[in-house]
């Protein structure tokens, strides 16, 4: 278990309870952590040095996130993927990112051009370089940048937590299946592209297609790894 090894040091720039839940939440991400995995407290709190207080805050946060189910008298444990909580987090963020993609071909926010492009650079840099977690996190801010961009402060909040129920898929796939970060890439470069149109249409398509893919890795995923999944 990956909790064993090494030793984070805590900054006192921010809460204690907030960089456990970072820290975890990483950890489990790029499944270091497995599903169905136990998460000791009293090794994280010795791991951080700190009592259990903080990293009790930091559990209850990820279980409210849906990372992790903590069971009464058993301990906290890692949640396994739900192929329903998954399909349903994309059924709703498909209903949103497309709206999302479209308001902004059709009204074309100043910068966004420019800040899809940046994002774009950044994440085929990460590609590059192989590392899943970060080309994750860019992927996240490509949709965040286009989620703000409609004015609606809501919409990156609702986004936001529906894709937890993904992010360990998503990241599966980008360390198991050959071709993702090229795959994943081209369809955001057709997602700007149909941005710059300034067809809602297009935009529109581009979305439908880029939000579908979880189709075709729940086709491969829970049999690969049965374990994982209920």
């Amino acid at each position: 278990m990956s909790l064993e090894s090494g030793n984070p040091q805590i900054s006192y720039t921010r809460s204690t309870s907030e960089q456990i839940f970072d820290y975890l939440r990483d950890e489990i991400i790029r499944m270091d952590l497995l599903p169905g995995e136990k998460i000791p407290e009293n090794l994280l709190a010795e791991k951080f040095g700190v009592s259990r207080t903080p990293v009790r805050a930091a559990l209850a946060e990820l279980s409210s996130n849906g990372f992790v189910e903590i069971r009464p008298q058993r301990g906290t444990f890692v949640t396994k993927l739900s192929i329903n909580l998954i399909l349903e987090a994309r059924f709703i963020r498909e209903a949103l990112e497309v709206a999302v993609v479209s308001h902004v071909a059709e009204n074309q926010p100043p910068g966004i051009i420019e800040k899809c492009e940046q994002v774009f650079a950044e994440q085929s840099e990460s590609a590059k370089a192989g590392d899943p977690l970060k080309f994750q996190r860019l992927d996240d801010k490509f949709h965040s940048v286009l989620a703000d961009a409609t004015g609606f402060g809501r919409v990156s909040k609702v986004i936001e937590a529906e894709k937890a129920h993904m992010d360990r898929l998503r990241n599966l796939s980008l360390q198991e299946f050959e071709g993702q970060y090229d795959h994943v890439l081209e369809q955001h470069r057709v997602i700007i592209t149909a941005i710059k149109s300034g067809s809602g249409t297009s935009a529109k398509n581009a979305m439908e297609t880029h939000m579908r893919d979880v189709f075709a890795i729940l086709s491969v995923a829970p049999e690969k790894h049965p374990d994982y999944f209920y």
